[in-house]
């Protein structure tokens, strides 16, 4: 937590214990906030891809040739962070380009992504949903889109018996397209919304949180049966402190931003003990059952997750990977599975974005045999041989759709107990469309 940069602002990266960039290598490039308000997850995250890296290597690499990560600092700021993801693209001449974390960037880079045609894995569940129609560029979401997250969050509380709602979220593009998809799905499933209330990050909150929870001479309203706080984690912890202060009004549900130590760290502890939460789950399909007739509510195993954390601590020293790391390290493999098997089909490196997305696509066809993440060995060499191969990875159980977006839709319930998280029931939260 709270980790220095590890990188100047003109010079690509490694880790302190990774040699200097291999001779030939396949580079991947990364855009990881090292520093700013953001910076307590970088490092993690870049310690996931090194992980692949390291594992795809050791199960023999494209055709002798080694992976490598080129990372760059995004400051957690928009402006020094474009112009990083600008010099991964011009100068260090990366062709697969996985991140930022960032919303805003992510949306900026999109045209020179599509004007040099590089294949963009959006690893972040802030990352922008894929365009309907793009022949040039590669695109790919490996986290649920905010229609999917809505449609959770809404379909969840209503499963519990709430009836009235509304929303706290701030003004960026993700958390607000969470909330109105939230407001939107749960008055489709018959829930009466309550005024919603937005805000800006560093704004004082004391007039926000009245509006959401009271009436204009300050005598608290009907309360919501659940707020909605969409928000990243240093503008919701300021939130919950002053909510606590003001005597705590109203039940929060917590969007999945807020899944994270950062979070917990920075409020009152046993604040939000009656709060709960909804993220993306770590378990595979296949390692899930219906646990009643709806279908909905499931039982889960966590052992692809035990298995993952176990492998990333082993090589980090007892650190243990966020929620976020998991996508990281998938988004690595993901490429190169992509170009190792269109090297077998097609005696090529792919560097055209557009077309690697299309063999990745074709690799996770639900027909196909699996890949395992903990077995790359046995996952490349048939990628070799022209075996196309669908991937379960160290988030989820792959699959796209025809753009690019992951389908997956299990989805994990989590409340807080003090100053700990601990998982509640995971249930699948599949609407007519995803998105």
């Amino acid at each position: 937590m709270g980790l220095a940069s590890l990188l100047s602002t003109s010079c690509s990266s490694t880790a302190p214990d990774e040699p200097d960039e291999p001779e030939n290598a396949i580079r991947i490039g990364a855009l990881l906030p090292f520093s700013g308000g953001e910076s307590a997850i970088g490092r993690n995250l870049e310690q996931a891809m090194l992980l692949a890296v390291q594992d795809l290597n050791a199960a023999g690499g494209l055709e002798g040739r080694p992976f490598d990560i080129v990372s760059r600092d995004s400051h957690s700021t928009q402006d020094r962070g474009l112009d990083q993801l600008l010099s991964l693209i011009y100068t260090d001449d990366v062709r697969y380009l996985v991140g930022p974390e960032e919303n805003e960037l992510a949306r900026d880079i999109a045209i020179e992504v599509k004007k040099e045609d590089i294949l963009h894995m959006l690893t972040g569940y802030a990352a922008p949903s894929i365009a309907r129609r793009e022949d040039v560029g590669g695109r790919m979401r490996l986290a649920p889109s905010p229609f999917g997250i809505g449609c959770a969050l809404a379909k969840h509380i209503v499963s519990e018996g709430v009836r009235t709602a509304n929303s706290l979220s701030a003004r960026d593009d993700y958390n607000t397209a969470v909330s109105t998809e939230f407001t939107t799905h749960f008055a489709a499933l018959q829930g009466r919304i309550l005024p919603s209330v937005t805000f800006k990050p560093g704004e004082t909150y004391k007039d926000k949180i009245r509006a959401a929870f009271y009436l204009d001479d300050e005598t608290e309203r009907a309360p919501a049966g659940r707020t909605l706080l969409a928000a990243y984690p240093a503008a919701a912890s300021t939130i919950v402190t002053e909510w606590t202060v003001h005597g705590r009004p109203g039940r929060w549900l917590l969007g999945p931003a807020l899944h994270t130590e950062v979070f917990l760290a920075n409020i009152p502890q046993g604040a939000l003990d009656d709060s709960y939460g909804i993220s993306p789950s770590l378990s595979l399909r296949s390692e899930c059952t219906p646990k009643d007739e709806t279908g909905e509510k499931l039982d889960c195993t966590n052992w692809n997750t035990t298995a993952f954390t176990y492998h990333f601590s082993r090589r980090w020293n007892r650190e243990v990977p966020f929620p976020a790391a998991h996508f990281y390290y998938d988004g690595v493999v993901l490429i190169a599975m992509g170009l190792v098997y269109g090297y077998a089909t097609t005696g090529q490196i792919i560097t055209s974005g557009h077309e690697l997305r299309q063999k990745i696509l074709e690799l996770n066809d639900p027909k196909n045999d699996v890949a395992l993440w903990w077995d790359l060995n046995t996952a490349m060499a048939r990628l070799r041989a022209g075996t196309p191969l669908r991937y379960i990875g160290a988030a989820a159980e792959y699959e796209f759709d025809s753009y690019g977006a992951s389908q997956n839709h299990i989805m994990q319930t989590w409340t807080i107990e003090g100053d700990k998280f601990r998982d509640l029931d995971p249930f699948d939260a599949k609407c007519v469309v995803q998105h």
